[in-house]
């Protein structure tokens, strides 16, 4: 068993999902992966599930009924991660947008630079995504801008996610307690651990963007992000985090 994990959310991503997971292992560090995947229609689960016999004792996989959202994927695989002990936990899209090759760089910001949580950052150096259109890459930049104006948070890419936790980051925040599922989730996560005073660090990636399956981003998800950061923000934490 690895220190760390990497969870990787799936529907419809049988084009990736095979390729995504060989290159994780492929890397100098020993990674476990935990694919949770919302019933795919298109048969990833089953992809995942082959796979398993080959890369026994690493690579798990949780299937759900339906789709709920990235965010409650992401719990899922959460609670999964901290009842097994993982020591770091990493969100990682399944899609090439995140290089796997970045996934050291997460985990030793955490485990030797002391960080509580790295984000693999599109805009702490400039604006370094790649395959974009111009209207996208504008509405990602200025909606952490954005974020950053209403919350305070010192993140420059306060939406990404690629981001690596330590376990005690997950265990102090209350998962049940998140309110977003969409993008938004990604900024409530860093928001919340910033509110607990936890150790933030960017790490400066290249974002590419898919050139296999189908984006899951939607008008209703960036309103989320956009409208939701505010109630977010006014609402703070409870006096007792």
């Amino acid at each position: 068993m690895s220190d760390v994990l990497v969870i990787i959310p799936t529907y419809n991503e049988k084009e990736n999902i095979e390729a995504i997971i060989k290159a994780v292992f492929q890397q100098q560090k020993a990674f476990d992966i935990l694919v949770v995947d919302d019933n795919s229609p298109d048969g990833t689960g089953q992809i995942v599930s082959n796979l398993q016999g080959e890369f026994a004792d690493r690579l798990f996989l949780e299937e759900r009924q339906g789709k709920n959202g990235l965010g409650t994927a992401y719990i899922h695989g959460f609670k999964w991660a901290i009842e097994k002990k993982y020591d770091y936990i990493i969100e990682m899209d399944a899609d090439f947008s995140h290089n796997p090759e970045d996934l050291i760089r997460l985990y030793n910001a955490c485990k030797i630079e002391g960080a509580d949580l790295s984000i693999g950052s599109r805009y702490s150096k400039g604006v370094n995504v790649v395959n974009w259109p111009m209207k996208r890459v504008l509405l990602s930049y200025f909606a952490s801008k954005y974020v950053r104006f209403i919350t305070r948070m010192p993140i420059h890419d306060t939406t990404a996610g690629f981001v690596c936790y330590k376990r005690k980051v997950l265990e102090t925040i209350q998962l049940d307690k998140i309110k977003f599922v969409g993008y938004a989730f990604q900024i409530e996560m860093k928001f919340k651990a910033w509110k607990h005073l936890f150790k933030i660090k960017e790490v400066s990636v290249i974002f590419t963007d898919r050139t296999l399956g189908e984006s899951k981003m939607s008008g209703n998800i960036v309103y989320e992000a956009l409208f939701g950061v505010i109630k977010m923000r006014f609402n703070g934490l409870p006096k007792n985090k």
